[in-house]
């Protein structure tokens, strides 16, 4: 079984203009309404941490995954548009991780385990969809498109029962990746 870490200070500073310019917020913890400290945002410096930002409030709409570097502008973190209105902290994990992956909504049909990233779900699982999963261990990131690529969803320990639950529109799923000890 994994262990949660101690972090140290962890920070992410969030720049309404491109390139690290205009007005900048500071932000060391989770915060789900961004929209009081910045109007939009065009570049991000990760100082410490891995972080999930989300398009809307209170951690809805489109999400990104970004480590420790330097975003001079949305398209580096495969934004949409300059929109960033929350963010989450994702704890610190070194450990075993492990995934359930079903073709069928509530655990049916076809499984899967996975304990390493698979950047062609296709290929490994042979169905385009994932309709459930389960994370048995460690944090994952869904992408929408192989090779990590398109729209980004993540998932902590649970029990995902169909594709909603993960925050997607479609079950389309083209690979996915263990978050692990990235700082």
């Amino acid at each position: 079984m994994g262990k949660l870490c101690r972090q140290s200070v962890l920070q992410i500073i969030f720049y309404e203009d491109k390139n690290f310019q205009g007005h900048s917020y500071e932000c060391s913890s989770d915060d789900n309404d961004l929209h009081s400290h910045f109007s939009r945002c065009n570049s991000i410096r990760v100082e410490n941490g891995n972080w999930m930002l989300y398009e809307q409030a209170n951690n809805m709409g489109h999400q990104y995954f970004l480590k420790r570097g330097a975003y001079p502008d949305f398209q580096h973190w495969m934004g949409f548009n300059d929109s960033i209105s929350s963010c989450h902290i994702i704890p610190q994990y070194r450990g075993a991780s492990k995934i359930r992956i079903y073709e069928k909504e509530d655990f049916r049909g076809h499984m899967m385990e996975f304990i390493e990233d698979s950047p062609q779900v296709h290929g490994e699982f042979s169905y385009h969809d994932i309709h459930s999963c389960n994370v048995l261990e460690g944090y994952w990131i869904f992408f929408e498109l192989p090779n990590y690529k398109g729209r980004q969803y993540y998932l902590k320990p649970g029990e995902y029962r169909r594709y909603t639950d993960w925050g997607a529109v479609t079950p389309r799923i083209g690979s996915f990746r263990r978050i692990q000890d990235l700082y």
